[in-house]
Order: C-alpha cells, then sequence, then structure tokens
C-alpha cells in the first residue's frame, strides 16, 4: 500500500461530566486522530495523549511534535508492505509510544479495510461479544458515588471500578460494598500511594475485591513486589507495564496477578499483543483499559478486546458514558448482560461523522509526499 496521505486532527471533546482521579479533574479531552490515506481506502486511529504530563510524558505537544517531523516522513509516499514494515521504518524513534499507537492504528484501520476484513480478524480477535465495565470517579461523598453507581448498574455494567485517593478509599469502599455486595468491584489509585500505606491497602482484602490497580508509582514494578506479598487482594499493574520486558518483570517478580492492556500506553496493537500472548503463555489474565477515547479509538480497543485473554470486563464503556454525540456511527452501546458487540464492518466497523469530526477539531495539519 502506498501511502498517499496523512493527517494530523487536535481534538477537543466536552465530557458528559466532570471525571476526578488522582491525577485531578478532566472536563475536556483533547486527543489526536490521525487519518492515513492509500490504497484507495482510508485509516483512522486515535492517539491517545493529553494536554499535560500527568499520566504520560508524552503530551499533545510532543506527539505532534514527533508525529510530525518524524513518524509521518518516515512513511508518507512510501509503499508499505504491512504494519511491520512500517514499524521497520519508524523503530529507530525511541519512546513516544503515544504517538506510535495512534499512527500504527489508523494503518491496521486501513489495511484491514483493504482486506475487506473487520480490524477485529485483522489483529487475530475471537471474540463476537466483549464483556465491559465502567470506571467512576472520585465523587464528592460516599452516597454520591452509590448513587452513580445505581445509574450505571441499571445501563447494564456488571463490573464498576471506583478511582481511591489517599483520604478517600475506605470509606468509599464500604459505602459501595455496603450497598452492592456482590458485583464486580475494582478500585483504581493511579500512583497514589506509597509503602508507608501498607496498613490502609491491606485493610481493602475484607471487600472482596476483583483488583488493586496500580496503588503505587508509575514508574515501579519492585516495590509493588513487596506490596503483592502482604495482600490477598491482587495487584493488577497499569502505568508500570510499557512493554513486554517490562511485563516479564512483573510477573518474574510477582509484582501483580493482572495486566491493565492499553494499546496507547505500550506503542500500539502489535506490543499490546506481544504482552497479551506471553501472559497467556503465564496463565496470567488481562484486561482492556481506558483513555476516554472518541469512537474512533474506542472502536480499536474493541476489536483489540475481542482476543481470547482479554478474561476480564474491560474501561470500554458506551459512548454516552463520555460524550453527549460522539463522532462515529453507530455510537457504542452496553447492552443489559454488560456485554458490547464487535464490529464486523471492514476495519474499525464505524463511520466517521466528519460534520461532528470539524465541529470538535482545534486545529489540522495534511502531510503528502
Amino acid at each position: 500500500m502506498r501511502i498517499d496521505r496523512i493527517e494530523l486532527r487536535h481534538t477537543k471533546m466536552e465530557l458528559v461530566s466532570p471525571f476526578e482521579t488522582s491525577l485531578g479533574v478532566e472536563l475536556f479531552e483533547e486527543h489526536i486522530i490521525v487519518r492515513v490515506d492509500g490504497g484507495g481506502v482510508t485509516g483512522w486511529g486515535e492517539c491517545v495523549v493529553e494536554p499535560t504530563p500527568s499520566y504520560s510524558y508524552e503530551t499533545l505537544e510532543t506527539a505532534w511534535h514527533v508525529l510530525r517531523d518524524f513518524l509521518i516522513p518516515a512513511l508518507v509516499g512510501k509503499e508499505i508492505l504491512n504494519i511491520d514494515d512500517a514499524l521497520a521504518k519508524t523503530g529507530w524513534v525511541r519512546g513516544h509510544r503515544m504517538a506510535r499507537a495512534g499512527l500504527e492504528a489508523a494503518l491496521s484501520d486501513a489495511f484491514a479495510k483493504a482486506q475487506g476484513i473487520s480490524l477485529s480478524q485483522f489483529l487475530g480477535g475471537t471474540r463476537k461479544r466483549i464483556n465491559v465495565g465502567v470506571s467512576v470517579g472520585l465523587q464528592y461523598s460516599p452516597d454520591r458515588l452509590v448513587e452513580v453507581i445505581s445509574e450505571y448498574l441499571q445501563d447494564g455494567y456488571k463490573r464498576i471500578k471506583i478511582k481511591i485517593a489517599p483520604g478517600r478509599d475506605l470509606a468509599l469502599v464500604k459505602a459501595v460494598r455496603k450497598a452492592y455486595p456482590d458485583i464486580q468491584l475494582q478500585v483504581d489509585a493511579n500512583s497514589a500511594y506509597t509503602l508507608k500505606d501498607i496498613d490502609m491497602l491491606r485493610a481493602l482484602d475484607e471487600f472482596n475485591l476483583q483488583l488493586i490497580e496500580q496503588p503505587l508509582a508509575y514508574d515501579d514494578i519492585y516495590d509493588h513486589s513487596i506490596l503483592a506479598r502482604q495482600l490477598r487482594t491482587p495487584i493488577c499493574l497499569d502505568e508500570s507495564i510499557y512493554n513486554v520486558s517490562d511485563t516479564k518483570a512483573a510477573i518474574e517478580l510477582g509484582s501483580c496477578r493482572i495486566i491493565n492492556i492499553k494499546p496507547g500506553r505500550v506503542g500500539g496493537y502489535t506490543e499490546s499483543k506481544r504482552i497479551h500472548d506471553f501472559c497467556v503463555s503465564k496463565n496470567v489474565p488481562v484486561w482492556h483499559g481506558g483513555m476516554d477515547e472518541s469512537g474512533i479509538g474506542r472502536a480499536g480497543n474493541v476489536g483489540l478486546a475481542s482476543l481470547p485473554n482479554f478474561v476480564l470486563p474491560g474501561d470500554i464503556s458506551a459512548s454516552k458514558r463520555y460524550y453527549k454525540e460522539d463522532i462515529v456511527d453507530p455510537p457504542f452501546e452496553v447492552d443489559a448482560d454488560g456485554t458490547m458487540a464487535v464490529p464486523t464492518k471492514p476495519g474499525i466497523g464505524v463511520d466517521i461523522l466528519m460534520n461532528r469530526l470539524e465541529h470538535v477539531t482545534a486545529r489540522r495539519e495534511e502531510f503528502k509526499p
């Protein structure tokens, strides 16, 4: 496939409601939408960077720079045989995984469309439907948290994940467990604690949690191995896992029993599949995280989450969970049984609503040979 044109769009989409974690409060999501034209098809991907380096060292501006000045010039106007060929041509760029993932996603969509198959098939997915959960941000009171969860349970979600932070943890978990003793419940700390908080984290054992996600530092693997030996509740690593090498270290050290895979964080679908496959070999379950993607990124997430070892419900919620109006059709919905259909049309399987995309575009740049 000859890459004829690549386009970047800086999008800004208002969230349905503020989303608070230990890292701060978000009112909007600003990402980069990547469009690749070649071989008579158009591929779409989403680069899940944020304006600030709070979750990752990458920001919207650094990703735009790396895409514009290094990754795109290595591909535009070139004949690209397949995804491996594209990765080989850009492999000299170190790091910048979110920038690379957005471009790989658009290329994968294009190659899947060129072959007339769904992204799920292109990636090796096996499921027609995936189990999904919902991530609930910090609320101003335990009672309000219970109310919000009630609404999500009515929508069909079977797994609930709540954000916690120092001083806003045990009371929230107690309230949720009292109201809903039998739901699948997870907590996500977003790296807010240290080993000095072992007593509090150990207290979470009594609440029958499915997992505790990333309790310690975002770049730590070793301290998590110490903490894991003190807890009955499984630890899941998110921010600490950047590639399959990190995955091997975490599993061998006993730092976690579950891995959260986000293609943006690890550099794309190819590295996601390497992590997935290694975890299969070690009987370690994985699940798919989320970065408040638009329908473009969400479609890619659904395709990846159809792989067989994504056995726990992922943070791939319905479009209406995040945005009043998504930029794809059809929007993603959750059925009463807590599952979501995997698109079957070629590529990501949704149509881009160009008028809505134009409305949320803050900046656009195109690249040709």
